[in-house]
Formats: C-alpha cells, structure tokens, sequence
C-alpha cells in the first residue's frame, strides 16, 4: 500500500487589519492587544480612503508582501477594500468582517446603504473640497460632524474617548463609495462576520443580509459602529477563530516521495 501524509503543519496566518473611514489604524488598538496576547502576527495598515480601486491595490501590495499565509479583515469600508484586495493575493486563508461592506459584483457602497433604512449618519455627514491633480475639478471628502460623531459612530464609548475620535478622524473621498468592486473575495474564501446590532453608521439589517450572502460565519455583538474598540475581546476572539480555521493542516494527502 502506498504511503501518504499530510505535510506539515501550515505556518499560522498572520493578521492583516484594514481601517474604514472617519478613522485611522489606531482605532484597531484594543484588538491589536488582544491577538498579540494570543501570540498572533498582526499588521495594521494605513488604508488611504481615497478610491476603492486605489484603496483595494495598497492593501493587496501589503499582503502580498508578507509572503506568509494571512486573515484580512476589514472594518465597515475597510469590507469593501479587502473584498476587492482578496481576489488578487493567493495567500489569503480567510476574511473577517467587523460592520463592514461586502459588495458583490459591479456593487457600491452606495449601491448597498440604498436598499435599507437610511441610518442616522447619513444626515450628519458634511463634504469639503481637496485638490485633486489631474482631475476635472476638485475631489469631495466626507467628514462626519464633530459633534455628531460621539452619538453616531460610538455611542457605546466613553466620551473621553470619542471626543478624540471625533476630531482626529480621517475623511473619505466621496468616489470611494461609488467604486465599483470586481468579483467578491468572499465567493472563494471561508468569511466570518461580526454583526453591530447597535451600529448608527451601516444598517444592522444590511450586516445580516452581507453576512448571509456571503455564508459567512456569523458573530452578533451588542455594539456601535465602534464595535472594534467597544467589544475588542469578541471582535480579537472571531479573529482567532478564523485564523484556527486557516492554521488547519490540509486533509488532501500527498504521495509519499
């Protein structure tokens, strides 16, 4: 009879973090925390927020230089970045979902946040001009009123905290949420989602029906958009779980040499 084995045990995935807008990497500190108690490998990169297409290529040359197996994971429009990024990186093992975008096909952010409830942040959202070189004219960022932003984007965080937040945070340019993205990463790879029941910024409705269309691994947290720095343990802890899934050693045995 011939011999076979399964090889050896895969290197563990290393943990990519990418950021939505109105925020920075920092707003990953507490989770960052957490998987490095764990033992896990954890990069958090600067997302751009500046085009989907732009957004999606930094991410990927990121991941691609790792050269180790990886688990993206993406927060609200850090979703829709890594679903795109996904397709063309070949060492990622899993995607993480944290109150994020997962368009389809040909979809938008704004595609998505049409079909459901308009949520309370869309009313508080305000627009300033940036030079855009090159362009027809002048590129729109979007900002959320700073004293809005406590109650909409964080409502379950300390108001020590999210007054910081609500002045450094980082703008989206508008035609970051009219991209349009390619196939979905989550149509190929194993996807956990993180639903904010109590999210003010992207409908919880819209979570469930992203999570479902993706036959994602579903995790419900009783928290606000800000979930990542509200319910860091449980968000870390989904990680985890879907870092364990893309460590498993492959069950196809190999011909022994």
């Amino acid at each position: 009879m011939e011999a076979t084995d399964v090889g050896p045990t895969p290197e563990p995935p290393t943990v990519v973090l990418v950021h939505g807008a109105f925020a920075d990497a920092s707003s990953w500190t507490g989770v960052i925390g957490h998987l490095h108690a764990a033992g896990s490998t954890v990069r958090a990169p600067a997302n751009p927020l500046r085009g989907l297409a732009q957004d999606a290529a930094y991410i990927e040359s990121v991941v691609r230089r790792l050269g180790a197996p990886v688990v993206l994971v993406g927060h609200g429009y850090g979703g829709a970045v890594i679903t795109h990024a996904a397709t063309g990186a070949d060492n990622i093992v899993a995607l993480c979902y944290v109150a994020a975008f997962g368009p389809d096909t040909g979809e938008c952010v704004l595609d998505i946040t049409g079909r459901f409830a308009p949520m309370p942040a869309s009313r508080a959202v305000v627009t300033a001009p940036v030079p855009a070189p090159g362009a027809a004219g002048p590129e729109e960022e979007l900002y959320i009123r700073t004293e809005r932003f406590p109650e909409l984007y964080g409502a379950d965080l300390p108001s020590h905290i999210t007054s910081v937040l609500s002045v450094a945070q980082r703008p989206i340019a508008r035609s970051a949420l009219t991209g349009r993205s390619g196939p979905p990463a989550w149509a190929a790879k194993p996807s956990w989602y993180a639903i904010a029941t109590a999210d003010r910024m992207l409908n919880p409705a819209a979570q469930r029906f992203m999570a479902q269309r993706m036959a994602a691994t579903e995790h419900v947290l009783d928290g606000s958009h800000a979930v990542v720095l509200s319910q860091s343990g449980a968000v870390a802890a989904m990680i985890r779980e879907a870092a364990a899934h893309g460590a498993e050693p492959s069950t196809e045995p190999r011909p022994a040499p």
